[in-house]
């Protein structure tokens, strides 16, 4: 697990991740992603900086711009520090179904690096057109919400993992949801959040061993859709 997505918005995390890495001398091994959310090119610049200093980085893997806000203005100044050598990537991010035609007309419209964007086995939509989209374009795909907000998990704890799911290295149900993403080709990483160590564990097994083919990912949304 070497990605790390954070954002301005996340409380204190940019910090945290930023003395972490810098105490453990953990930077060369580590992606880190943020974002910028805000108007105006001067508040994005500002925004960024400080993401710069609290991440303790002079380079940065990804910034994305969060929810398409001001989307045109922050890319431009995205696209001039790629040119300067302080951005390795740029992207865009959103979480809802409701903002995919403008998620769209962006990845159309714009040369990106990485599309952030809500998927999950009970959530598909971004299958219709984003994600083949991202493909055809050459657009990496972080996939956020992987886990529908926590609300897959009352809706499968009932029910027992299958047999079947050892084909795929699959312990837990956790492990289930994530390969079932990951088994995407045009999937590039999952992002779940947590705050929980053990959970963390547990999403991290995930990217360990086989993965489910096209034929046992249909299996899979079969099994949550039943009963």
């Amino acid at each position: 697990g070497r990605v790390i997505d954070s954002s301005p918005m996340y409380g204190r995390a940019e910090a945290v991740i930023g003395d972490l890495t810098n105490e453990l001398h953990l930077r060369d091994a580590l992606f880190l992603a943020t974002k910028v959310w805000t108007s105006g090119k001067q508040a994005g610049i500002e925004s960024m900086e400080r993401s710069f200093q609290r991440l303790r980085v002079k380079k940065l893997d990804l910034m994305q711009v969060h929810n398409l806000v001001d989307v045109d203005t922050q890319l431009a100044t995205m696209r001039s520090w790629k040119e300067q050598g302080r951005l390795r990537y740029l992207g865009i991010t959103h979480y809802t179904e409701s903002a995919f035609p403008a998620v769209e007309k962006t990845l159309r419209r714009e040369k990106l690096d990485f599309l952030q964007i809500n998927y999950s086995i009970v959530d598909r939509a971004a299958e219709e057109r984003l994600l083949p989209l991202a493909r055809d374009r050459g657009v990496a795909v972080l996939i956020n919400r992987p886990f529908a907000k926590g609300d897959l998990f009352p809706r499968v704890r009932s029910k027992p993992l299958p047999e079947w799911a050892a084909e795929f290295d699959c312990k837990s149900w956790a492990q289930f949801l994530l390969k079932w993403i990951l088994g995407n080709p045009t999937v590039t990483c999952a992002i779940p959040a947590t705050g929980n160590v053990r959970h963390l564990e547990d999403n991290m097994a995930a990217g360990i061993g086989r993965l489910p083919d096209e034929k046992m990912r249909r299996q899979m949304v079969d099994y949550v859709a039943t009963g």
